[in-house]
């Protein structure tokens, strides 16, 4: 039984063909066989990145009809913006010219379901504390407009009037805008 929400020719493999990652590499090769040089460089199309989380069932480019090449997509552990996401933005935006930013969480967030306490368990199991906060919360759309607020206040971004944040349903499919905090 597969636990992928679709199943692909390119990702068919028979069982015992080795490890998950060596029937991805298979995969690849599959793609590789296809595929041809899409005939653009590293600046997104529709100037726009999008911040979101890494959650296995957001399929971005299907929920916003975007295409390869249309964007950046930055993505880490329930889309909060970080000093890492703000340092990609900043690539993205003074070294390959996106003018827009679009923030995404979701409902039923596995950062919703841990506390900072994670990082003490953490620190107990492995004997080192972690460096980065977990950046749990309860609030996905609160912690959208914190994630905007961080964004159009840093001093490393341009352009930071087109910041836009929203919840995607995961059991919907809809994305619901969250307004900024006022």
């Amino acid at each position: 039984m597969s636990t992928s929400a679709q199943t692909s020719a390119d990702t068919d493999v028979s069982p015992g063909a080795g490890t998950v990652t060596d029937r991805l590499v298979q995969a690849n090769a599959r793609y590789a066989d296809r595929f041809g040089e899409p005939g653009m460089d590293a600046r997104p199309v529709l100037d726009v990145a999008v911040v979101a989380c890494m959650d296995a069932r957001l399929d971005l480019h299907a929920a916003l009809g975007l295409e390869l090449g249309d964007c950046h997509t930055i993505r880490n552990a329930g889309g909060v913006v970080t000093d890492d996401v703000i340092r990609s933005l900043t690539i993205s935006r003074r070294a390959l010219g996106t003018r827009s930013v679009i923030l995404i969480h979701h409902t039923n967030c596995g950062l919703e379901s841990i506390t900072e306490e994670f990082r003490q368990e953490l620190e107990h199991e492995v004997g080192q504390h972690p460096v980065r906060a977990v950046e749990a919360y309860t609030d996905a759309a609160q912690d959208v407009r914190q994630s905007m607020q961080r964004v159009r206040t840093s001093p490393f971004l341009l352009h930071t009037d087109d910041v836009r944040g929203f919840v995607f349903d995961v059991t919907t499919g809809l994305l619901r805008e969250i307004l900024p905090a006022s």
